[in-house]
This record gives structure tokens, sequence and C-alpha cells, in this order.
């Protein structure tokens, strides 16, 4: 997630908040269709299709839900949905990619561009923001998948670049194109992974506070509740107190 332990903190405070769990498998549903539209609908042949699914199943989505969801990419249905980034700028002069997966090209820039209004920011052209980022594959461990060492030493035998362990688990990057290759590996050390993900991660981040922070905070909790929006990555910083103050 976007500056990893930064975002995740936002992610983890609107988890707090019972964001409403059918909206979270629909995002996850229309992930499924697309990977299974994009490739084969058998997740042995299809890595994209084999790593949704695997996300959807660590947020425990009924299978029923999930055999649907690969149903309507062989029924056609994933035919009128469009992959579309939007870069824009937040207060505090914070970078977003806001990723986005519509049947409505029209009606999701009009609502993308009226959040950003809303709540003090703009769009840009693309490629305005999203040089700031690397493209990269995340996989995410939970702390107790194995000691930081351990988890290191199997993120080297995997072939993934970088890894990252705190208090709340591992989070481990690879390649983006190195993804399924590298999730893989790592299951076969370390167990099924609570979730992977192509991810915008910042090269450096934008600390934010006071104003800038509420204001940001709300532009990202609306991109996230609308329908269209699949992922929001920023290259924010902000303070734990703060966002717990936030939260309040």
């Amino acid at each position: 997630m976007a500056g990893h332990s930064k975002f995740k903190n936002i992610q983890f405070r609107k988890d707090r908040q019972d964001r409403i769990r059918s909206k979270l498998f629909s995002k996850l549903a229309r992930d499924i269709t697309v990977a299974a539209k994009h490739g084969v609908p058998d997740p042995t042949a299809n890595a994209r299709l084999r790593l949704a699914i695997a996300n959807a199943k660590a947020e425990s989505m009924p299978k029923d839900n999930i055999d649907r969801a690969i149903k309507k990419a062989m029924g056609g249905e994933a035919d009128t949905m469009e992959e579309i980034r939007y870069e824009g700028f937040a207060p505090g002069g914070v970078g977003l990619i806001v990723e986005i997966l519509t049947d409505n090209r029209n009606r999701a820039a009009a609502n993308v561009r009226s959040i950003f209004t809303k709540h003090g920011g703009n769009l840009g052209e693309t490629g305005a923001v999203s040089f700031m980022f690397d493209r990269l594959g995340e996989i995410a461990y939970p702390k107790a998948a194995g000691s930081d060492d351990a988890v290191m030493e199997a993120a080297i035998e995997a072939g993934a670049q970088d890894v990252e362990s705190d208090a709340d688990g591992h989070t481990i990057y690879s390649a983006f194109e190195d993804l399924a290759a590298v999730a893989e590996a790592l299951e076969a050390n370390l167990g099924p992974a609570k979730s992977t993900a192509i991810v915008w991660k910042p090269k450096s981040e934008v600390p934010v506070s006071g104003e800038s922070a509420a204001s940001l905070v709300k532009l990202i909790d609306a991109l996230d509740d609308d329908d269209d929006v699949q992922n929001v990555f920023g290259n924010y910083a902000i303070d734990e107190a703060e966002l717990e103050k936030l939260a309040g």
C-alpha cells in the first residue's frame, strides 16, 4: 500500500470503522473477473487470476462469489470493463495515483475529478505523479509467518527485491513482473500470504499534518468509497498520533 506503513495505517483505521464488507467483496470480485477475462479462467494457468483468488480467500470471500466472478468473464460480462489510472495532487503537495475498474469511463472520470476538487486537490495529466513511484509487486505476511531474519532469508531465496518488517507484519517487494513467481516461492516456505498486489510504492514521502492531513484522509476515504475505485496510492507520511486523532 501507499507509503507502506503510513497508508496501511489509514487502511487499518478504515477497517476498524467497519467498512462495508459487501463493497470489499465487490472490488475483489471485479479483480477476479478482469483477471479471468485477460487470461484463461483456470487459476493454475493464469497467475493474475490465481493471485486475485488468493486475495479474495484471505478476506474470507465465499467460494460461490469467487465462482460467479469467474463465470462473468466467461459469459462476456466483463467485456465493457476498463482499467484506468488517474494521477493527481492532494492537500500538502501529496501525489496520488488512483486505479479505476469501470464499465463507464465518463462516470468514473467525473466522480474522481469531483472528489479531488471537493477535498482541495486537483487531477493532473498521466505521468504527472507516477514518476515519483516505483511499480512493484507487494506480498504481505502476518508477523506470525516468521522472524524478521527468517522472512528476509525466504524473500532473498524467492528473488524478492526488498522486505519491510514491523510490529504489524512483513511486506515483501518484487519486480512487478516477478510477483507471481516470487509469491509462489514464498508460499512454499512461509505458507499462504495475507495479500498479494501490484502497487505504486513512493520513492520518498511527503510529511503531512494538521488541516492538510485531515483533508487528505477525507479525500482518500471518499475515493475508496467510490464503486469504480480499486486502489489509491500516495507518497505521504502522517504521524501515528495524528492518525489516531483524525480517527477519533
